[in-house]
């Protein structure tokens, strides 16, 4: 009579290696549908906050009821965007909270995972938002744009003259200009700017003592200036002018009135050359230098607070669901402060404007890897 051999037991490596890869999956779930729900909920709560507040005004401007609903829906980037390091905080405090307060953690231990390991999956998707959150911001800007252009709707310019302005047109082109007079249809001194980067592309300097719009041609005349082709950071040729037509100096006069973005309608390199020309008309660039390089800061917080929340996390997930929202939001407000205060400070020129962006991300990762080095594995 045959005997059936029963199969042979896992080798304790394949076991491992199981509870890992499951494991992992099971931590990723859990993080991630808090994180979605984190955030879409709070942009949603923002919408219908500032809906509730403007309704009245946008209805009275002529608004349809359904460019309201499509100038909230294009608002909803640049709130995901701002919100998503805390987002990250609040999936990484309770998906960790949740596993201790069940003993998960104790038993992924036990079976011989550090927690470091146990939360690995954590510090990935982390990472996966920073990325998220870089690409989001680049793509608000237009979103943002866009709902101010739907909620404005037409109207008239608001004045007959604009003063010491830089404008952004259309291929890179940044003008800056002393005096715009919409009456006489003329700009004085004024400097056209356009970035190259080789010498079949040169980056040109254009500089007039006026220009004047000639409506039949539709196109500006500028008269007593000199253009300048640059190359490698110098000058490759210079040529002055009596007068001369600038193609692409597109834009009408009353177009030039229109007032300029703010800097989270720009996206990280259109501020850039923004700011390279004011620096070049001596302008105090400072803050926006400090608002640029939090384009970059704000996305570097998502992987920071994962790895600063998973400790934290660990060492209270006794207190309760409670605790956690409280330690949530908390942290929340902290870093928010931190964020004004450092902006004030690179402002002011006492740091340096782009150092100062990161300094309330350094101060978290510096906690954040105290709190990880004393965690017990």
């Amino acid at each position: 009579m045959g005997q059936h051999q029963a199969n042979p037991p896992a080798a304790p490596g394949a076991q491992v290696k199981l509870l890992r890869s499951t494991l992992d999956r099971y931590v990723l779930k859990a993080w991630v549908k808090t994180f979605i729900l984190t955030a879409l909920g709070f942009p949603l709560i923002a919408v219908l906050i500032d809906l509730t507040d403007h309704l009245r005004g946008l209805l009275s401007n002529g608004l349809t009821w359904r460019e309201i609903v499509v100038s909230y829906l294009y608002s909803i980037p640049e709130n995901a965007y701002l919100v998503m390091p805390a987002a990250v905080l609040f999936a990484t405090v309770f998906t960790v909270g949740t596993m201790g307060r069940y003993s998960e953690i104790t038993a992924a231990k036990a079976s011989g995972l550090s927690f470091r390991r146990i939360v690995f999956p954590i510090f990935i998707a982390g990472a996966a938002a920073t990325v998220l959150a870089l690409v989001v911001g680049e793509l608000s800007p237009g979103a943002s744009a866009k709902q101010v252009e739907i909620q404005a709707g037409e109207g008239p310019p608001p004045t007959r003259f604009r003063y010491n302005f830089v404008f952004r047109g259309d291929n890179g082109w940044v003008y800056s200009v002393r005096t715009l007079d919409l009456q006489k249809l003329q700009l004085q001194h004024a400097i056209f700017e356009r970035p190259g980067s080789s010498l079949e592309y040169p980056g040109l300097t254009i500089t007039a003592d006026s220009a004047t719009f000639d409506s039949t041609l539709n196109r500006w005349r500028l008269w007593h200036g000199s253009s300048r082709m640059i190359v490698d950071q110098s000058v490759y040729s210079a040529v002055a002018f009596e007068s001369m037509i600038l193609g692409a100096l597109t834009q009408r006069p009353e177009d030039l009135l229109v007032a300029p973005k703010a800097t989270e309608e720009m996206r990280y390199a259109e501020l850039g050359r923004y700011i390279e020309a004011l620096d070049r008309s001596g302008n105090d660039t400072n803050k926006l230098k400090v608002q640029q390089a939090l384009k970059l800061a704000l996305p570097g917080a998502c992987f920071i607070i994962a790895l600063f929340g998973a400790p934290m996390a660990v060492t209270s997930h006794r207190s309760g669901t409670a605790y956690g929202i409280a330690i949530s939001l908390g942290t929340t407000v902290a870093y928010l402060l931190f964020i004004q205060l450092s902006e004030a400070v690179g402002t002011s020129g006492a740091v340096n404007p782009r150092f100062a962006a990161w300094i309330p991300n350094l101060i978290l990762l510096v906690v954040g890897l105290v709190l990880l080095w004393r965690v017990r594995t």
